[in-house]
């Protein structure tokens, strides 16, 4: 029937370059596909010439989103997912790092019962050692203090079910770490594992800012252990001060105290502390 099966969601900030080829790549393997699909561009307030390469598309299946300014790709992908009417979404990177191919991969697992199928990466082609050192550390940390199990060298590139979009809508949160996201929802998920290609063309858009202040939000949202540790220190702290302020009191009050207005300020200095 015309019923609409697949929903491709891509998120897009300035890869006026790429897109041509990404799009080229895109409709290759949908138009392999026996079902019916449509694709979401999302341009992220780009301020180069992506939205006028996406209008010059020419493919009924192609719909785009114009988001006012720059929001981040956390937020483009939620808008997307917002406007998905596919059985079945799957969110993809413009970048061409992420091969479209792997698609009719995710589309059989989805088929056999999996809600969530996402690419693993095997490999990180084209990346610093650095990189490859401080994404790695990111991810065992999150492992460490967060109780959902959030898979590792695993990017937003994924397919998720009807009922996993639906259950991802109902999560509004405004800082969105969607890895996070992915994983809290649950459902039957599985990995496809690729190896990641070199950027096509353009530079990336990471910098360590963004991966610092992308981790920070990764901990914060995912786990109060960060809470619960202040807690802790704070409560330990005012125990012991309050302890040895009734103990300075009392020394006071039986041996008398030599320097005038010591005990005072202390007891001040340990409670305000």
């Amino acid at each position: 029937g015309n019923e609409l099966t697949l929903s491709v969601v891509v998120p897009a900030y300035n890869e006026e370059e790429v897109l041509p080829a990404f799009h080229r790549r895109l409709c290759d393997v949908l138009d392999k596909l026996s079902i019916s699909s449509e694709i979401l561009y999302i341009n992220d307030g780009s301020n180069d010439r992506t939205l006028d390469v996406l209008n010059a598309l020419q493919d009924s299946r192609v719909a785009i989103i114009d988001l006012s300014r720059n929001f981040g790709k956390e937020i483009a992908m939620t808008a997307g997912l917002d406007h998905a009417k596919g059985e079945a979404v799957v969110v993809i990177d413009a970048d061409l790092q992420d091969p479209p191919e792997l698609i009719p991969k995710f589309i059989e697992n989805w088929q056999e019962g999996y809600d969530v199928v996402y690419a693993r990466r095997t490999a990180r082609d084209g990346e610093t050692f650095i990189k490859k050192a401080t994404a790695k550390l990111f991810y065992r940390f999150i492992q460490g203090v967060s109780r959902v199990k959030i898979p590792e060298d695993t990017g937003d590139y994924r397919l998720l079910s009807r009922r996993a979009v639906e259950a991802l809508k109902q999560l509004r949160e405004t800082h969105r770490f969607m890895k996070g996201l992915f994983a809290w929802i649950g459902y039957p998920q599985v990995a496809v594992n690729y190896r990641r290609d070199p950027r096509f063309a353009g530079k990336t858009k990471w910098n360590y800012w963004h991966l610092w202040n992308f981790a920070l939000e990764g901990i914060t949202s995912f786990t109060i252990n960060p809470l619960k540790i202040a807690s802790y220190l704070g409560l330990t702290t005012s125990i012991v001060s309050f302890t040895y302020a009734l103990f300075v009191i009392y020394k006071t009050l039986v041996f008398g105290e030599p320097v005038q207005g010591y005990p005072t300020l202390m007891v001040v200095i340990l409670f305000l502390g």
